[in-house]
């Protein structure tokens, strides 16, 4: 069977922003559940809607490599700093092994550990928010308590609090791609320093971890360190700020998901699964094969870049039951919005007790949002949210 190409360019951000992007999606599956797109700037890409694929192909770390990037954006031929080094570039064995180090910051009996923290950070920043009434829900709500909880794991000492959540708001709350940018690379020299001194005086927490771990006798490079506490910091905040973002746009449309909520009549955990399969903020994961292979008839050739499309997968009506609807009661729920197989997640049972403490303590708390202003979507591929969502959050009587 020969290739199909499309037209649809799925590498543009603006694309996703679009009302009818979810039956432009449908439509291409339909056709062929494996598509060659050729982008301007990453090249020929294969892309993935089926949730049978998807789940084949991010579950196959020895066809489908990691190891030449996991994300679009290094460009058309080029390997992304930090290949072969953090825990998102590497395929196993040194994967598993860079996991298993920081794993039990982020099992489910830690997720159930921190859940007190988490609900008096949220409560503390639900109340703020009530008071105010008129709140930005991305700066106002969605980032406070991920960004608290994750500097609490990597180690950040009190005394830096407010001078890392500055750095951390600019580098992922910037006005602009050049601020945020500069930002980060702002973080990046004081996750450095924080490193040198946890390996002199090691504490119980993620950095300390990672910079006494030895490997055949030698401490593992800084320059490793420093990029796999870059790489958790900003998967434990992004997601989780993005996913309750567009989360909280998803329920001010569907005013009878918010009266569940706040009534109690669904199961708060099959909520959140439901809200994580419904926005799929990661909007791809990219892979390379390793060797030639076969996908729904389509030859990719070793060296190939294969691109798995969650918000795809996740609306695939061969796994889901009406799809298209938003249904806090769904289960099973297969979805793949924390991925699957080798990469799958690390922070997912974290996440699952933030959103969960956030939306139960919203829903329970404040009537049905009002939309105060048009929301602004992003220009991300990486993760597609909104850069601005305006609310009004009412008490309930």
């Amino acid at each position: 069977m020969t290739s199909v190409a499309t037209t649809v360019d799925l590498t543009d951000p603006s694309f996703w922003a679009t009302e009818d992007c979810h039956q432009v999606l449908r439509a291409l599956r339909h056709a062929a559940p494996v598509h060659l797109i050729e982008s301007a700037e990453e090249g020929p890409l294969w892309c993935v809607l089926s949730h049978q694929l998807a789940s084949a192909v991010l579950n196959d770390a020895t066809t489908f490599s990691s190891q030449k990037g996991s994300l679009l954006g290094a460009g058309k031929g080029k390997t992304p700093a930090g290949a072969g080094k953090m825990m998102a570039l590497t395929d196993p064995p040194k994967h598993r092994d860079l996991r298993r180090l920081v794993m039990p910051f982020f099992t489910k009996s830690k997720a159930a550990e921190l859940t007190p923290r988490v609900h008096q950070l949220t409560a503390g920043v639900v109340r703020a928010a009530m008071d105010r009434g008129d709140t930005d829900f991305v700066r106002g709500i969605s980032t406070t308590t991920p960004l608290t909880v994750m500097c609490d794991l990597i180690g950040v000492p009190e005394d830096d609090r407010d001078h890392v959540v500055r750095l951390c708001d600019a580098a992922f709350l910037g006005d602009t791609a050049a601020t945020r940018s500069a930002a980060h690379q702002n973080l990046l020299p004081y996750l450095f320093q924080l490193a040198l001194r946890r390996r002199a005086d090691p504490r119980e927490d993620i950095i300390s971890t990672l910079a006494t771990h030895r490997i055949d006798g030698d401490l593992l490079p800084l320059e490793e360190v420093l990029l796999n506490c870059d790489n958790i910091l900003v998967g434990g905040i992004q997601t989780v700020r993005h996913t309750a973002t567009m989360a909280m746009l998803a329920l001010i449309d569907h005013p009878e998901a918010w009266a569940e909520l706040g009534a109690r009549t669904c199961d708060s955990a099959l909520a959140v699964e439901e809200l994580l399969r419904w926005t799929s903020v990661g909007l791809h994961v990219l892979r390379t094969a390793t060797r030639d292979v076969e996908l729904a008839g389509r030859k990719i050739r070793s060296g190939d870049r294969v691109v798995v499309w969650p918000p795809a997968a996740n609306r695939d009506e061969t796994e889901f039951d009406a799809p298209t609807q938003l249904n806090l009661r769904r289960s099973p729920n297969r979805h793949l919005a924390f991925g699957w197989g080798p990469h799958y997640c690390i922070g997912a049972p974290l996440a699952r007790v933030e959103l969960a403490g956030l939306f139960t303590t919203l829903a329970h708390q404040a009537e049905h949002p009002g939309l105060q202003a048009p929301p602004r979507y992003n220009q991300s591929i990486i993760n597609f949210g909104l850069d601005t969502l305006e609310v009004r959050l009412s008490p309930r009587p």
